[in-house]
């Protein structure tokens, strides 16, 4: 006797002139398949965006490394002619008047400066300051540092990442209003932060916080010459963004579960319709007994 594998079928089909089809049935079959699709791009969307989770952990560069530096600055009432970077640190480096990968172009006639610089810093405690110490003697009559700050940033450049992370706070900073003989100071805590995407590229860059003072600065009873300046600490944490997707098998196993739960949710609503209409229908024909 040959065995029949159809006996095996757990799915058992009913022959169509033995079904009925309903307006209720039709239209839980076609919100169904409204809602089925919607969940189906709505988890497809989510799959395909990765879902970016940070951690932190203490650094350890061993060697000293360098970090990267643009800043971008307007000086309302300084002439280009006179302004220039001054850079210094602990490790002794003490450089005046950094020229390179700086462009100063003239405002309100000349009066003003918009001063952009990109520089090099090494990752210990120090500073870097928009002064007139690179004119030498022959110093502006008046010395007016009342600026706007378009850009301070460290490192990389992650402001199209949509992180919710400080890496230029400065931006749009006004001290146009300031005392003229004052001098800027901008204390930056500055903390190291690695994103990596879901194939492993790592792009490193720096978030910082930062304190204002502005005061009149003078040595020994003499008045010194005005500056902006920008003292930075490196924090010995860093922060770390890396994106992680879902593994494909959790993708179809959501899917499967969306189109079974929702094929078995309308399949009970359908039942509890028409169990409900015949009911109602009988009650009508006094057949209800």
């Amino acid at each position: 006797m040959v065995f029949d594998v159809r006996r095996l079928d757990i799915y058992r089909k009913v022959p169509k002139d033995l079904t009925q089809p309903t307006l209720a049935g039709a239209l839980v079959s076609v919100l169904s398949g409204l809602f089925i699709t919607f969940l189906l791009v709505s988890e497809f969307k989510f799959f395909v965006s990765p879902e970016v989770v940070s951690e932190l952990f203490v650094d350890n560069p061993g060697e000293v490394e360098r970090l990267n530096v643009k800043i971008n600055i307007t000086l309302l009432k300084m002439p280009c002619s006179v302004v220039g970077l001054d850079i210094q640190d602990e490790m002794g480096r003490h450089e005046v008047g950094y020229v390179d990968n700086t462009k100063k172009t003239p405002i309100n006639k000349g009066i003003g400066c918009q001063f952009e610089t990109k520089f090099s810093i090494n990752k210990v405690p120090g500073n870097f300051h928009v002064s007139t110490h690179a004119a030498g003697r022959q110093q502006p009559a008046n010395v007016d540092f009342s600026h706007i700050i378009q850009e301070v940033s460290f490192g990389d450049d992650l402001t199209e990442k949509s992180l919710n992370a400080a890496f230029n706070p400065l931006k749009g900073k006004d001290k146009s209003g300031g005392k003229a003989e004052n001098s800027h100071d901008y204390y930056m805590k500055i903390v190291p932060t690695i994103y990596e995407d879901v194939v492993g590229k790592q792009n490193i860059s720096y978030q910082y916080t930062y304190a204002y003072k502005s005061y009149m600065s003078s040595n020994h009873g003499h008045r010194v010459l005005p500056a902006i300046w920008f003292r930075y600490d490196i924090s010995p944490i860093t922060v770390k963004y890396h994106e992680k997707r879902a593994p494909f098998y959790t993708f179809i196993t959501t899917i499967c579960a969306i189109v079974g739960g929702t094929f078995t949710v309308a399949g009970i609503i359908d039942a509890m319709i028409f169990t409900a209409s015949e009911v109602f229908k009988k009650a009508e024909l006094g057949k209800l007994s």
